[in-house]
């Protein structure tokens, strides 16, 4: 990946923590990783230093020219989704998308891909606030309100602020396999993975009694996720009724027990597949949990949008 060029885009007002979020991942050098990592750059669309939240400004020493040249283009929240960004940068946009570049926005800044024109009938997501007025400037395209990240491809969207994280860990996990992004997330003292399609938005917080409980659950079942459950079983390990256990775990993972133990194991297929793409899916499908090949094709093409077949071929490639 070292010829793999990560560009973040900076403009006035920018929004520091999402930008900021996009150097920590992608400029610092990480030797220790023993792979080689992405270059990085910053292109401004504005002349002269770009003013960012809390009075910091931004010199970039590149302007919009470099996304000519960039594999990965991420565009932090837009400064306002009610305005039109400028011409210039949306026609560089349409091109990186001719050649095929990936481009993916934190938060407001899938504004600016729409504005391109960029997106059309694709699957994407927002800061939850905004996704009622995006859907309504944008009628062709569909976008999640509830989802994390969504990756379509050449085009990834995440929801606001750290959900960017995930979506940018998402790149590397996707760049440069499971093994790779988890030493990154230790280093980052970050969660390995959290799928692009937990929700967002968690409209109540965990409640105090019983959340130490729910939160030894929740470790052990990721740790035996292989393994048969009942909500029975776990709401005995819980010292919970089943009805408790369904309400809390929902309030705090925005998934029911058995919907949050099925990504779990697709994120131990993916694993597997990732270290082992000679592995055969009957055995990924015997490993990670699942009944039958089947019931992981199925749960596979629906979490993941594609087949364990064509996820191995991402890595047979390697």
């Amino acid at each position: 990946m070292h010829d793999h060029l990560v560009v973040a885009l900076a403009y006035d007002r920018l929004c520091t923590f999402e930008f900021g979020c996009v150097v920590e991942l992608f400029a610092l050098p990480r030797p220790e990783l023993g792979v080689d990592w992405y270059r990085f750059a910053v292109c401004a669309s504005e002349p002269g230093p770009v003013r960012a939240a809390g009075g910091i400004r931004v010199e970039a020493p590149y302007r919009l020219a470099l996304m000519d040249r960039a594999d990965t283009i991420v565009i932090p929240g837009w400064r306002d989704p009610d305005e039109t960004p400028p011409e210039p940068l949306l026609r560089k946009i349409r091109a990186a998308h001719r050649r095929g570049a990936r481009l993916c926005s934190i938060c407001s800044g899938v504004f600016v891909l729409a504005a391109a024109g960029v997106l059309d009938g694709a699957t994407v997501t927002t800061h939850w606030r905004y996704a009622e007025r995006l859907q309504a400037r944008y009628p062709s395209l569909r976008v999640n309100p509830d989802a994390l990240y969504v990756d379509e491809g050449q085009i990834v969207t995440s929801a606001g602020s750290a959900a960017g994280l995930d979506m940018l860990m998402h790149l590397v996990r996707r760049d440069h396999g499971s093994a790779i992004a988890n030493r990154v997330a230790q280093r980052l003292v970050l969660p390995p993975h959290r799928d692009g399609g937990q929700a967002q938005f968690v409209p109540r917080p965990m409640p105090s009694v019983g959340g130490d409980r729910l939160a030894k659950l929740i470790d052990w079942m990721r740790a035996h996720a292989a393994q048969p459950h009942t909500l029975a079983a776990l709401a005995a390990r819980a010292a919970m009724s089943p009805r408790t256990l369904q309400r809390q775990f929902r309030d705090a993972t925005g998934l029911g027990p058995y919907e949050w133990l099925i990504r779990e194991r697709v994120g131990l297929a993916k694993e597997m597949i990732e270290r082992d793409p000679a592995l055969p899916v009957a055995r990924v499908a015997a490993l990670a949990g699942f009944g039958s090949e089947e019931s992981l094709r199925r749960h596979f093409r629906r979490i993941a949008a594609t087949s364990p077949a064509a996820y191995r071929r991402g890595f047979d490639a390697r």
